[in-house]
């Protein structure tokens, strides 16, 4: 129980004073020249590092201008249009290739592929009495908080936990690669009995099946599932594997990398990262947000009735009063996101001729008329694109994937990326990661106990 003296009012009234006591003036930050969330005046990121793993361009810079570009993402130099062409052309699934180019640096050859794909899955096990104890025994209302605690929770079952050696990282690696998935899974089933009073399904793992099909297997009841439906799923898992290493997880996962530490807190301290609604937790918004457009707009298909709630979303009547169009605009994508592009072209064909085909379309009709109704709101200018968070959410709905899942599964697509990076910066980083703040704070006499209001 909270003491008397720190509850109810009091508690209210010390958070108030806190707030006074920590206000800071924005004018300060272009006073001292602080680059606000490490983000330059123009929105681009603040030069942080050096990285050979990954290129997510979206403009160039033409005599001090910034210029928009049809977005580029480039994993260890291959682009990622040709990596998902490629596998479609060869009718085979990609992730597992795409996971071995991100931490070995060169694409695979067959008995290469083959043999890190078998690792992969003879090493989905978690350890004897994990599940019991870890997901069991203390179930999480949201998955991500789960997956972030059993991925730290391994390090207790890891004999080699405190060896940096570079091939027992890349060891600890693989095997959370193909541990996420299960641990996702169990702590999704386990949410459903505890928290929403429905069965449980635990399904034992299949060792013939890749990250995808393991993925559906473990979620459907009857553990059946298409092979469009599952590359589908494995088309998303390429492009949610890596994006840069500023994005905030992954710079997250670096800054725990450098101080030393161990390869389960970074990891964990990624997934924390990921949840936020700002990061990884956008896909949901999406969802929440046309689940919104769909109640209350009759017309799907008038774009004059869908362009007339967009503004009142705008002015902040509608959805979550956040004044947000969720899934349009990214930090360094202008013309377009290339996952979204590609994301978006496999979506509509699979969703062809079924009910789910009108909710893309309307998903469609809000890209298409964003930027329009933000420059007569607001009379923005910027090149604003779809980002890949405006469809993914609905190719995890039209696969039957539970909201809940959604961000779980981009950690688990995201885990290959986080990985890449803490190897390079254990290779090259050779510092520990520790930017400046400027303090603003004066100095106070001290005031004696007795003295005090």
């Amino acid at each position: 129980m909270m003491p008397s003296y720190i509850s109810g009012a009091n508690i209210t009234d010390l958070c108030g004073r806190l707030a006074d006591n920590t206000a800071i003036d924005p004018k300060l930050y272009e006073k001292y020249h602080v680059k606000r969330g490490l983000r330059n005046s123009d929105g681009t990121g603040v030069m942080a590092g050096i990285t050979n793993i990954c290129n997510v361009h979206g403009y160039v810079i033409n005599e001090g201008e910034r210029e928009p570009i049809p977005g580029q993402l480039i994993y260890r130099g291959y682009n990622v249009n040709d990596l998902v062409s490629n596998v479609e052309e060869d009718d085979r699934y990609g992730y597992e290739e795409t996971a071995f180019l991100l931490l070995f640096g060169h694409l695979p050859n067959e008995k290469e592929l083959k043999t890190f794909s078998s690792y992969i899955s003879v090493k989905r096990d978690l350890p004897n009495g994990f599940v019991e104890d870890m997901i069991l025994k203390a179930p999480s209302k949201n998955i991500m908080n789960k997956l972030a605690r059993s991925v730290l929770a391994l390090y207790s079952y890891d004999d080699e936990c405190e060896n940096k050696g570079l091939e027992n990282e890349m060891r600890t690696a693989v095997s959370l690669i193909a541990k996420m998935p299960v641990i996702m899974a169990n702590a999704y089933q386990v949410k459903r009995r505890v928290f929403d009073n429905q069965s449980m399904i635990m399904h034992p793992i299949n060792y013939e099946e890749n990250t995808a099909q393991c993925i559906l297997s473990l979620l459907r009841p009857d553990r059946k599932y298409t092979k469009d439906e599952a590359q589908m799923l494995d088309r998303l898992l390429m492009l949610q594997a890596e994006h840069g290493g500023g994005n905030n997880s992954t710079f997250t996962c670096r800054v725990l990398t450098s101080s030393g530490t161990d390869p389960y807190s970074a990891y964990s301290s990624a997934i924390c990262s990921l949840k936020g609604p700002r990061h990884g937790g956008a896909n949901l918004q999406v969802i929440h947000m046309l689940d919104d457009f769909k109640e209350h707009i009759k017309n799907w298909e008038d774009e004059g009735e869908v362009a007339d709630y967009m503004r009142k979303t705008i002015r902040k009547e509608t959805n979550d009063h956040s004044g947000l169009i969720y899934g349009m605009g990214h930090a360094v994508y202008t013309i377009s996101d290339p996952r979204a592009v590609i994301l978006k072209k496999k979506a509509f064909e699979l969703a062809k001729g079924k009910d789910i085909e009108a909710e893309f379309r309307l998903l469609e009709t809000i890209e298409r008329l964003t930027p329009e109704v933000f420059l007569e709101m607001k009379g923005s200018t910027k090149t604003m694109c779809a980002n890949v968070d405006m469809y993914s959410g609905l190719v995890y709905r039209m696969l039957g994937i539970p909201d809940e899942l959604f961000t779980p599964l981009f950690a688990v697509a995201r885990m290959a990326g986080w990985a890449a990076h803490r190897m390079e910066e254990i290779l090259t980083g050779g510092r520990i990661i520790r930017p400046a703040y400027k303090a603003i704070a004066k100095e106070k006499e001290y005031i004696k106990l007795s003295e005090r209001e």
